[in-house]
């Protein structure tokens, strides 16, 4: 799925809403920056895998937070909703 698709669909980004929406079932699929620090982002990783979310890489906290519309870099962002 195309990192473009966020743009439009209705997403939450940061660490901290990715992990809430992960955990309250509200999340579809996430993406995490591989740039970001694998010590950020093992944890969703994992809360991801125990509650079978699917998780796709972006290859820069850059081209995420670009593509969730905003000015700074993303570490991780997910699709909420009925995207899965």
């Amino acid at each position: 799925m195309p990192l473009e698709t966020l743009k439009s669909a209705d997403r939450v980004t940061g660490l901290k809403q990715v992990g809430k929406a992960v955990k309250n079932h509200r999340a579809v699929r996430v993406f995490l920056a591989d740039d970001a620090d694998a010590h950020v982002t093992e944890p969703i990783r994992e809360l991801c895998k125990a509650e079978d979310i699917p998780v796709e890489a972006a290859p820069t906290m850059k081209e995420l937070g670009k593509a969730c519309g905003i000015d700074v870099g993303a570490a991780a962002a997910a699709l909420i909703g009925s995207h899965r």
